[in-house]
């Protein structure tokens, strides 16, 4: 894990807070663990972790303006040094304008500025220590520094509503940690905080203009080259020299036995659109596109491109054929990587302790696998979907604005995969029945749903499009959590309704997609962590801040149409010179990835039935044993249970044993206690929370 860390002083000098640290409990002087200062006081900053000499970079102007980057950024210094300059006036948006994916720390004088991403890739942390308020790009660190215990009414939220922004609002899982919001900045002054937003949100009273599908698309394109050429033109990266050879393997062998990437730039290669859309782009631009000649491959200048195979599960035999032809291509070496039952979900359940929780981690091994195979710079194609696809919520937006037009070819797409006449109406009736709801009306239904649990939804595309049709929904294991850890919930979501607006200046399509892709975001998050592989990068270009915006200023009526996405990639590719794609490039397959879950579900059902023989989810309150135990089993034996929400369940009891079983903390100087959940998890019967009361009130009047 990488980090940057930091904090902000009511005054100079303040609570012994200088350039070597802070006066811990017994007078020691406290600081990250291995670390690295890029300033120091009275408001030190650090970087925390393996970052690489390019990664960080820091600009002064004098003493009290500088500017600290952190990460893959393709501004030059000069453009930094403008930018800083450019912020002393408190403007914020130009400083997430550069191609890459980065956070940027800006101090001028007693005011810090440290700006997050558009997605939430890249969060930003905060809690008040020292009289003042900490910050980082982890939540973790931030707990050890003030010994915080388990929101349990945050972990409740990720289970029952975890793609509605109201319920998790802030919060994290350590208990006065807060995360600010995707698209804003915190800002510090002598220790006051504020959270500042810096990308304009469009306003129900008038409609946007109408953009032209060809300069969106343009747009796109031009956002996307400019985040892969950022990737090819920072320094070229060999992981550590190999220590010998092994008997019978070759250096690529070794390398992947031995955990090391291989040197130079790679991509995933699935056969689906996004990450052969990247691969070609990085492959065609001009420069060095893959490996360093003579380090290993012998492939000289092409690019890795690594396909998973799964021998366990079939089903992709048509993704991999198109991958092998994407393959074909002269500036590419193709490895392909197999796995068994070995790389199924569920499979190999070990592994390190990240800063959340998040359903990847049942597949990090899976996903280690393929990485292992990977180069120091991996391009990954996650993202795309979140950022091109249409939410089926936008076909509200569509009514709000009067294009009922539009909707004549999604609806028929969904008509034809369900074969009733009877789905136009349907669809058309739910997608006008949410364009006429409000924000506020739509968390009360939601409340209401949990405190009664109701949580049947009708199956099938056409079943999944109506559920989606709404301000929220029901996550997968809210079927599953205790009556008290959902009447929380609802009294939460019902005290957000009524003093909360956070998603009335917006229309409902919009304001579901950026949820859900704030969701994947900090999922994909969490895999980076539990998929670690030691010097090696992985990069998601459809995440970075240009990109996103580019993506979000595509017509909602050129989104909504079946197969926007792979039209998009493929006019970007055109653009670009990339010509010649195989026959079905594009085509979607969702079928693969459920089939893996569930067999590997079933593969493993004992050792996930002992693992909640006595889960910590249940001492906290959320889950009853007995209850898991018989939705793994039924799961297990092929009743149609949501495998997502037995994937969330299990996650989350990982990564609570995996945080209690931790030891030591993130910070030198300070004593044995010092870190977050020193008590661990007590027994839980009557409370989760201090809302607790009134949602056991709400849960009597309800009945």
């Amino acid at each position: 894990m990488r980090w940057l860390v930091g904090w902000s002083s009511t005054a100079a000098g303040a609570s012994g807070i200088g350039s070597a640290g802070a006066t811990g409990y017994d007078g020691e002087t406290l600081h990250p663990v291995g670390s690295q200062l890029l300033w120091g006081d009275p408001d030190p900053l650090w970087a925390v972790g393996d970052w690489r000499p390019d990664e960080v970079r820091v600009v002064k102007a004098d003493a009290q303006n500088r500017i600290a980057v952190l990460g893959t950024c393709g501004a030059t210094d000069e453009e930094l040094r403008r930018g800083l300059f450019t912020a002393r006036g408190g403007a914020l948006r130009h400083l997430t304008t550069w191609p890459g994916s980065y956070t940027a720390v800006v101090q001028v004088g007693r005011r810090i500025t440290v700006c997050g991403d558009l997605a939430g890739a890249r969060p930003v942390f905060h809690t008040p220590w020292a009289g003042g308020t900490a910050y980082a790009t982890a939540a973790l660190p931030l707990a050890d520094l003030i010994e915080a215990n388990l929101d349990f009414g945050h972990l409740a939220a990720l289970l029952a509503a975890p793609d509605v922004p109201a319920a998790r609002r802030d919060t994290t899982p350590y208990d006065g940690v807060r995360r600010i919001p995707p698209g804003h900045a915190l800002v510090l002054r002598a220790g006051a905080r504020e959270i500042a937003g810096y990308e304009p949100v469009a306003s129900l009273a008038v409609a946007a203009p109408p953009a032209d599908p060809d300069q969106a698309v343009d747009a796109v394109r031009d956002a996307l080259v400019e985040a892969v050429r950022a990737r090819l033109s920072a320094p070229r990266h060999v992981p550590d020299l190999d220590p010998g050879p092994v008997p019978g393997m070759g250096p690529a062998e070794r390398r992947a036995a031995r955990g090391m990437p291989a040197p130079g730039i790679g991509a995933d290669l699935s056969g689906g659109p996004a990450s052969g859309t990247l691969a070609l782009l990085a492959a065609g631009l001009p420069g060095r596109p893959g490996t360093l000649l003579g380090h290993g491959t012998g492939s000289g200048e092409r690019l890795l491109a690594v396909t998973f195979n799964d021998l366990a599960v079939g089903g992709r035999e048509a993704e991999l054929e198109r991958a092998g032809a994407l393959a074909a291509n002269p500036r590419l070496h193709h490895v392909v990587v197999t796995g068994g039952e070995e790389t199924l979900p569920y499979a190999d359940l070990d592994g390190p302790l990240t800063d959340e929780p998040g359903p990847s981690l049942v597949t990090a091994a899976r996903h280690r696998a393929r990485l292992a195979a990977g180069s120091a710079d991996h391009f990954t194609g996650h993202g795309a979907r979140q950022v091109l696809d249409a939410h089926p919520a936008r076909l509200a937006d569509l009514l709000m604005d009067r294009k009922r037009r539009h909707l004549v070819r999604p609806v028929a797409a969904l008509a034809r995969a369900d074969g009733s006449v009877m789905v136009p109406a349907r669809v058309y009736g739910a997608a006008r029945r949410l364009a006429r709801t409000p924000y506020r009306a739509g968390l009360e239904l939601l409340a209401e749903r949990l405190i009664r649990h109701r949580f049947e939804e009708p199956g099938g595309a056409v079943g999944a499009s109506l559920a989606a049709l709404t301000w929220g929904r029901p996550g997968p294991a809210a079927r599953w959590l205790t009556g008290e850890a959902l009447a929380e919930v609802s009294v939460l979501l019902q005290s957000e309704a009524e003093r909360s607006s956070g998603g009335s200046a917006q229309r409902p399509g919009e304001f579901r997609a950026r949820a859900v892709l704030a969701r994947h975001a900090a999922d994909l998050r969490v895999l980076e962590q539990a998929a670690e592989i030691r010097s090696q990068r992985l990069h998601a270009p459809f995440l970075d801040n240009q990109v996103v915006r580019a993506c979000r200023a595509l017509p909602e009526a050129l989104r909504v149409q079946p197969g926007a996405r792979s039209a998009v990639l493929r006019t970007v590719l055109e653009g670009a010179g990339v010509a010649g794609l195989p026959p079905g490039w594009g085509a979607p397959s969702h079928g693969s990835s459920a089939a893996a879950a569930r067999t590997g579900l079933r593969v493993a059902a004992d050792s996930l039935v002992d693992l909640f023989s006595t889960p910590l989810l249940a001492e906290a309150g959320l889950v009853e044993a007995r209850v898991v135990r018989k939705a793994l089993r039924a799961a297990a034996e092929g009743e149609p249970l949501p495998l997502d929400g037995l994937a969330d369940l299990i996650s989350l009891e990982l990564w609570l044993r995996r945080l209690l079983s931790r030891r030591g903390t993130c910070w030198t100087g300070t004593p044995a206690r010092a870190r977050a959940v020193p008590a661990g998890i007590a027994p839980r019967r009557g409370a989760l929370g201090a809302g607790a009361a009134g949602a056991a009130g709400a849960a009597g009047l309800s009945g």
